[in-house]
């Protein structure tokens, strides 16, 4: 005869919340990385480059309008 350890059903679902949260807390880590811009030393490159993008939106939203 032999004995067979089988886990609870409370072992379980916590193993599969733990194993959960560290693929969320993974993913929302390469998010973050993704979601954070360049640190850029020099302050005008910076201003120039928000400038373009304004500019580029703002010429996007007029295209779109319907006049």
């Amino acid at each position: 005869m032999t004995l067979r350890v089988v886990p609870s059903t409370n072992e379980v679902f916590r193993e599969d919340i733990s194993e959960y949260v560290a693929q969320l807390q993974l993913h929302m880590a390469l998010q973050a990385r993704n979601l954070l811009p360049n640190l850029t030393t020099n302050v005008s490159d910076s201003r120039e480059k928000l400038l373009q993008e304004t500019q580029a939106n703002v010429e996007k939203i007029v295209s779109r309008q319907i006049l």
